[in-house]
C-alpha cells in the first residue's frame, strides 16, 4: 500500500508541474479510514479533507472501490482543487468492496438495494452530517438516487455517472444472473472480468488486435483480481433485485448533473432517468467515445460541467490559487472556443443541460 501511495504522489507531482497548484498534503496523504457499524453490518468509509467543510459522498460501481472508480477524476489536479477546496469527501464502499476487504460471513444476510441506501443514512449520522452532495457511478449511482428518493431532505445535489433507475430488463437480469452464477461457483474468473470491463469501458480503451489495452483498463484488471468474489456477488444480487424509482425521481428538487458515455451499455437508462427528473434542476452531459465509467476513461470531460454545476451552489475554485491559462476551471481564462461542446469532447442536449439558479 505504501508503494502505491508513493507512485500516486509521483504521478500527481509530474502532472501538476504543467497544470495547477493544489494542496499536496491533502491529496498525497492516505485518507482516514473508518469502519461504521450499522444495523445491516459494517461499512468502510475513507475520508479525505477537512471535516468542517460540506460533505461530498461517493459510491462506486459493482466490484469497484473509490480507488478504482474515482481516482482518475480526483487525481486530475484541477478537479482535486475544485472538490477539496469546497468539500470533505467521504468515499463509502459497498460492503466488502473496500481495499483489503475480507470475505463477508457466508451466513450473513444478503442486503437489498434499500438496505444499502439505509446504510448511507446511518453513515451520515455517524459523521454528524445532515445533508450532503452525492456522486455515484452506475450501480453506485442507483444506490445514491434511491437514497435521495428515500431521504430527500438529506441530499443537496446529485452527480451521477451512467446511472440506473429502472428495474433490470429481462436481458440485463439474465446477463447478471449468468455473472452471478460464475462469481458464486468460479470466483473472479476471466469471463467475469471480461463482462465487467465491457460494463465499464468503451471498446477503444479495452484494446483489440490493432490497439493495445490502455493503462486504466490494466489497472482495473489488477483491482478486480483483489476483490472477494462472494462480496461482489452480494452487491450484484442487490442491484439485480432493484426496483424502479422513476416516479420517486419526479419528486426530487435537488439539482442533478448526469454524465453518460455515448458508448455505455446504460446510455438509454441515463436518458430515461433525465426524462424523469425536473428539467429546471437537471442537466445531461453525454461524453463522446466513452463507456460507462467517465470518471476513469475521460475525467477531464467532467471538469467544466462540474464547475458550473457547483457555481449554482456558490462553490468555486478560488482565484488565489495558481491557475494555468489552460485550466478550464478559471472562468476569466476560458476562451470562447471552449463553450463549443465539440471542443470539450461533449455532446450536450440543449434542453436537458439547462440548470436553474434557484435552489
Amino acid at each position: 500500500m505504501e508503494c502505491e501511495w508513493l507512485h500516486i504522489h509521483d504521478a500527481i507531482e509530474s502532472e501538476m508541474a504543467d497544470s495547477v497548484s493544489v494542496d499536496m498534503e491533502a491529496i498525497s496523504l492516505p485518507p482516514e479510514e473508518h469502519v461504521v457499524r450499522t444495523r445491516s453490518g459494517c461499512v468502510s468509509v475513507a475520508v479525505y479533507g477537512d471535516q468542517d467543510k460540506p460533505a461530498l459522498i461517493t459510491y462506486p460501481d459493482l466490484a469497484l472501490n473509490y480507488v478504482s472508480c474515482f481516482q482518475g477524476l480526483l487525481f486530475c489536479p484541477e478537479a482535486c482543487s475544485l472538490l477539496l477546496h469546497n468539500f470533505c469527501i467521504y468515499h463509502i464502499s459497498p460492503p466488502g468492496h473496500e481495499l483489503g476487504a475480507a470475505a463477508i460471513d457466508p451466513d450473513g444476510p444478503i442486503l437489498s438495494a434499500d438496505d444499502l441506501a439505509d446504510q448511507i443514512a446511518e453513515v451520515l449520522n455517524y459523521f454528524g452530517q445532515s445533508a450532503v452532495m452525492c456522486m455515484g457511478v452506475t450501480a453506485g449511482a442507483y444506490i445514491l438516487a434511491l437514497f435521495a428518493v428515500k431521504y430527500r431532505h438529506r441530499v443537496l445535489g446529485l452527480i451521477l455517472v451512467s446511472p440506473l433507475c429502472k428495474a433490470p430488463s429481462w436481458t440485463e437480469w439474465l446477463y447478471n444472473k449468468v455473472m452471478s452464477n460464475l462469481l458464486y461457483f468460479y470466483g473472479m474468473c476471466g469471463v467475469v472480468k471480461e463482462i465487467l470491463l465491457n460494463r465499464y469501458f468503451s471498446k477503444e480503451v479495452r484494446g483489440s488486435d490493432y490497439l493495445p489495452v490502455s493503462d486504466i483498463v490494466q489497472a482495473c484488471q489488477r483491482s478486480l483480481d483483489e476483490r472477494q468474489s462472494l462480496n461482489v456477488w452480494r452487491f450484484l444480487e442487490a442491484i439485480n433485485g432493484r426496483h424502479d424509482i422513476s416516479e420517486g425521481l419526479r419528486k426530487l428538487h435537488c439539482r442533478s448533473l448526469i454524465f453518460v458515455g455515448d458508448m455505455s451499455p446504460f446510455h438509454s437508462e441515463a436518458l430515461h432517468m433525465v426524462s424523469k427528473l425536473d428539467r429546471r434542476f437537471s442537466a445531461l452531459v453525454e461524453v463522446q467515445a466513452c463507456g460507462s465509467m467517465v470518471t476513469e476513461e475521460q475525467p477531464h470531460a467532467m471538469l467544466t460541467p462540474l464547475e458550473y454545476f457547483l457555481m449554482g451552489y456558490g462553490l468555486y475554485r478560488p482565484s488565489k490559487l495558481s491557475v494555468s491559462p489552460r485550466s478550464p476551471l478559471s472562468p476569466s481564462c476560458i476562451s470562447p472556443e471552449l463553450y463549443s461542446p465539440e471542443s470539450m469532447g461533449l455532446k450536450l442536449k440543449p434542453i436537458k443541460t439547462r440548470i436553474s439558479v434557484e435552489m
